[in-house]
């Protein structure tokens, strides 16, 4: 396999990993392309490369940097915007897990909270326990997660992995 076909299967792979991730295909797209390319691109050179649309481009390249995943980058003599990706790994992780923590634990915590915010307490007494039960056992859960989250968020990468080896080797 050359280096431009692996390059490609690359971001083709990427794009199918990061619907896993709450990102779109196009969006982990356009970050694999921003990844293995040596340069800053412009957006017509994601649109050819990719084959997608301006405005698919557009809107998935502020996506990318809302989420700190590229940042726009200036060349001189240039009018065009050009976009890089960030290339540290930790870094696109610990971002991915913060956009996730703020976009789904965060929200489904405060919804949780609300729905413990009953009024007839008394009325179906049995009933009310079993589903504050189930509300608990979801929060706990999702607060696990959150630490988790928070750990890695603010873990130095080898701290981490060496963590992890040791959980792994015994």
């Amino acid at each position: 396999m050359k280096l431009e076909e692996a390059k490609r299967n690359f971001v083709e792979a990427w794009g199918t990993l990061g619907t896993n991730w709450g990102i779109n295909r196009t969006m982990a797209q356009i970050h694999a392309l921003l990844l293995v390319s040596e340069e800053p691109l412009s957006t017509d050179e994601i649109m050819e490369i990719l084959d997608i649309s301006r405005g698919n481009t557009n809107m998935n390249m502020r996506a990318l940097i809302d989420w700190g995943l590229a940042e726009r980058k200036i060349k001189l003599g240039e009018r065009m915007e050009f976009f890089i990706g960030e290339k540290d790994i930790w870094k696109v992780a610990v971002k991915i897990i913060s956009e996730r923590r703020k976009r789904e634990i965060d929200p489904l915590r405060t919804t949780l909270r609300d729905l413990k915010l009953i009024d007839d307490k008394t009325e179906k007494k049995e009933e009310y326990q079993k589903f504050i039960k189930l509300l608990d056992d979801i929060d706990k859960l999702a607060e696990s997660t959150d630490k988790v989250a928070d750990k890695m968020v603010s873990a130095d990468k080898n701290w981490f992995f060496n963590s992890m080896m040791k959980l792994i080797v015994k």
